[in-house]
């Protein structure tokens, strides 16, 4: 029995004269410790629970506003691709899903790309929105992720990746597995310009995500707590039939293993990524190279 759903919102109801429009979504239950949220609370400590400080799932809106600066940044209208290119049906539609995805999440489809400032520098930032359809990668998410890496070639700015996936989008059969090569050489372009590429893997990032642009970052970041692999958990375990370790496939277990370069709390994420942005494009000595002649006397060397 939910208590707040069949007790205290009826009552609530009474309150204020019957009214039937009380949203269903004002308390949130953190699926780590149970304890319920007020959405509000939610909403302003970046969708991190404030009781034992699990870090629930952030949509991409909520996270472009997070990194750039003053929550300013301009989205790019993506190239529509074919949609159900294999009019694909299992229980539903494909076309179904779609239409239920867009409407529920009010987005084209599962990659926002979108450029502004991060502590004053040009960035480029594609993430990933897990409701819709589990951030799965279709075509349209491999044609976003190469316009992504060419317009941070256009402007010459580092590229930052935040997904959120549960894999390759099976109702689009091959044409999604294809996508992994695509993006792939996409992430290569970005290098091959000297421009950095950095990865911050979320809650969670699996499958053919995982097996292609989400493990090719200069750095790669993780947040806390984050479910990071290929295969399921279970999966692998039926596989070899043994348990697997505690903690198996979290953020701080690829950290420990060197998988992962760092985990960040979400709350420091912004400041992170803004100073390994600057020690990666800022190249240059931060003062003048003292060279030591064959006196052992040391000298500035001319730069000019």
């Amino acid at each position: 029995m939910n208590w707040l759903k069949n007790i205290v919102r009826p009552k609530l109801k009474q309150l204020v004269g019957g009214q039937k429009d009380i949203p269903d979504n004002l308390w949130q239950k953190c699926p780590n410790c149970a304890e319920m949220n007020f959405h509000r609370d939610l909403e302003n400590n970046f969708q991190v629970c404030p009781h034992c400080g699990h870090h629930l799932r952030l949509s991409a809106s909520d996270r472009l506003k997070m990194l750039f600066d003053e929550g300013e940044y301009q989205s790019i209208e993506l190239m529509a691709s074919e949609i159900d290119p294999l009019k694909f049906r299992d229980r539903r539609k494909y076309t179904d899903r779609l239409k239920e995805a867009k409407s529920k999440t009010g987005l084209e489809d599962a990659l926002t790309v979108a450029h502004g400032r991060m502590g004053g520098i040009n960035v480029v930032v594609a993430a990933l929105d897990f409701s819709f359809m589990g951030g799965s990668m279709g075509v349209a998410v491999g044609e976003g992720l190469i316009s992504a890496a060419r317009l941070a070639i256009v402007q010459d700015a580092p590229l930052i990746v935040v997904p959120s996936s549960g894999g390759a989008r099976m109702q689009e059969g091959i044409l999604s597995l294809m996508q992994m090569a695509r993006t792939t050489i996409a992430v290569e372009e970005v290098k091959d310009a000297g421009l950095p590429y950095i990865v911050v893997l979320t809650d969670p990032t699996t499958g053919g995500v995982s097996a292609s642009f989400a493990m090719l970052g200069d750095v790669a970041i993780a947040e806390t707590g984050a479910v990071i692999g290929f295969a399921g958990a279970r999966v692998i375990e039926q596989t070899i039939r043994e348990k697997l370790p505690e903690g198996f496939q979290r953020a701080e277990y690829l950290l420990d293993h060197g998988m992962v370069d760092m985990v960040v709390r979400r709350h420091d994420l912004r400041a992170t990524l803004i100073r390994v942005i600057g020690l990666l494009i800022n190249t240059s000595p931060a003062a003048d190279v003292l060279a030591i002649s064959a006196s052992g006397r040391g000298s500035l060397e001319d730069e000019s």
